[in-house]
């Protein structure tokens, strides 16, 4: 479809440069690596580039900048913001992480940003109307680009359902659909790209979540978008092969984007670990991919030396730090140090609380936790979703920083009593939710056998659980208010909110157990998840059984 700005059988060349799930990451790390500093000189030099070759650039960021460092979870994400402003970032969507503090934070941030905030599918239900900006179009070259704003719908249930009462989260889907009809007919755009936070799923399986941009990219008419920019999966898109992406993607390696009904999808990982790089050109309406690439930000790696000695070596060319952008941030960094580096215990071993671990087992650092909240609030057991759990403890002497790195999201410790039948429906749904997402649940006291929908051989503290008997079950306000998905819980009567954050009730564990052994918290409670194949043997046995026990049930009838 051409629009007025575009001249027929001119060829345009644009680029887009794209981050995402920053997560507070606006300063580099022990190792040198990513942190704004260097980002704003990498991105300073690739758009002269761009420019040098008769191209405009866009840079983009996908969402999440809130939610991870403590340097940047203290200061509400002032210095990433006003990093990203020197930067001269064009636009963000919102990611779920925007929404982990109250709106009135967001609401500053905004003011705080010389790029909009965009997303096209948040309503304020009160009113029905769009709580933020749907899209922002630019100029690059004489070319008009539109770029439209999406979130995840699965927002309501992994921010806190408490603060989101009267905010809306809308279908992307149709939500695009609505918004692309309205942005042709009032500013005939060349270029329309949808800067989403919806996560990227590799042929469309989104498990428990929300779809994400491959199903968008598929749902939506052919034409409607030219390409998606995305995030919230933290994942570095590169195709193998068609539906395939590459696994454990090293700095360096060849990178071609995902590509479904004639949509581009793009992602850079997570952190600022890497600013993906889009080549295009535009002639007579049709959209041509020149290049692509993941271009790493320090991203080094780790060799032995012949004396037995360790070395970092920078994947590919070191990028210096920009002097500019050190002067701007080094005194937030230095304001959030001093209040965070004050030590509140050691660790001997290591406590498992990466992704790959407490999103699919039960790990000593989910128990170290719940063993915490459990002391605090005399509870008989305690439940909570792992994608509360952002990062391991490491051996040695351990920091405040270390523990708000562990919790950064200000969760109070709640406990509530639940009968025995209360708790089994209850486990029912949480011990049910699929591996792989932040509501896969961590337990503490609990022993049980779950099959998908309903859960057996349920058991407290080593006993079998008393439909009758009351017990006092030990959580967070997130997670009992609904948050990833779980039965809501605050509104129970004998519910208690004891006012204390998650990370100080963690700290008084800590100082009064230390040094605490990685060891002495390993899960001792089976927590078992029954395959496919086991449920289908154990639904087979039990028709087996009672296929054999009928003729006597019918005896027994006759003699009655």
């Amino acid at each position: 479809m051409l629009s007025q700005a575009a001249v027929p059988d001119r060829t345009y060349r644009f680029s887009i440069l794209h981050t995402n799930d920053e997560h507070g990451h606006f300063w580099f790390n022990d190792q040198g690596e990513y942190g704004l500093a260097a980002q704003k000189t990498l991105m300073d030099t690739l758009r002269y580039d761009i420019q040098a070759k008769g191209g405009g650039a866009l840079i983009l960021s996908a969402g999440d900048v809130n939610t991870g460092v403590p340097e940047s979870d203290e200061l509400d994400a002032e210095p990433d913001i006003r990093g990203m402003n020197l930067i001269g970032y064009d636009a963000m969507t919102l990611g779920n992480h925007e929404f982990d503090k109250p709106l009135d934070v967001l609401r500053k941030q905004e003011k705080w940003a010389k790029f909009p905030f965009l997303a096209a599918n948040v309503y304020q239900k009160s009113s029905g109307q769009r709580m933020f900006k749907p899209w922002a179009v630019f100029k690059r070259m004489g070319l008009k680009i539109a770029v439209l704003g999406l979130i995840t719908p699965d927002t309501p249930r992994l921010s806190n359902p408490a603060g989101l009462n009267d905010i809306e989260f809308r279908d992307p889907i149709s939500e695009a659909q609505k918004a692309v009809a309205e942005l042709r007919a009032s500013e005939k755009p060349d270029v329309i790209v949808a800067l989403t936070h919806l996560g990227y799923y590799a042929d469309g399986k989104h498990g428990s979540n929300a779809p994400g941009d491959v199903t968008l990219a598929r749902s939506l008419p052919k034409g409607t978008i030219d390409m998606i920019v995305g995030g919230h999966s933290h994942d570095a898109v590169c195709m193998e092969k068609e539906n395939v992406s590459v696994k454990n993607y090293q700095p360096g390696q060849p990178c071609q984007p995902d590509k479904q009904n004639g949509v581009w999808i793009m992602q850079a990982d997570k952190w600022g670990k890497y600013v993906g790089r889009g080549d295009f050109t535009y002639r007579n309406g049709e959209i041509s991919l020149e290049s692509y690439q993941l271009v790493s930000v320090n991203l080094k790696h780790k060799i032995k030396n012949m004396d037995g000695s360790e070395t970092w070596l920078t994947w590919q060319e070191a990028i210096p730090k920009n002097t500019a952008m050190m002067k701007l941030l080094m005194p937030y960094q230095k304001r959030a140090e001093t209040k965070l580096k004050i030590n509140v215990g050691s660790a001997e071993g290591v406590f498992e609380g990466e992704n790959e671990k407490v999103r699919f087992e039960q790990t000593n650092l989910g128990q170290l936790i719940l063993r915490a909240q459990m002391a605090h609030t005399h509870a008989d057991f305690a439940v909570m979703s792992g994608g509360g759990i952002r990062t391991s403890l490491k051996p040695g002497k351990l920091t405040w920083r270390d523990l708000l790195q562990v919790q950064p999201f200000g969760n109070q410790v709640v406990s509530v009593p639940l009968t025995g039948a209360e708790i089994k429906k209850y486990l029912a749904v949480v011990a049910n939710l699929k591996p792989d997402s932040g509501g896969f649940a961590q337990f503490a006291n609990v022993s049980l056998v779950a099959d998908g929908s309903t859960v057996s051989d349920v058991q407290i503290n080593g006993q079998p659980i008393d439909d009758k008997q009351t017990y006092r079950m030990a959580t967070n306000s997130f997670n009992a208010a609904g948050g990833d998905g779980y039965p809501r819980l605050d509104n129970h009567a004998g519910y208690v909110n004891s006012g204390d954050v998650d990370a100080q009730v963690l700290r008084a564990w800590i100082n009064a157990h230390s040094p605490i052994k990685a060891s002495d918290y390993m899960p001792e409670d089976e927590i078992i998840h029954l395959t496919e194949s086991q449920i289908k043997a154990r639904d087979k046995a039990a028709e087996k059984s009672r296929k054999r026990s009928y003729p006597k049930m019918i005896l027994a009838w006759i003699w009655s």
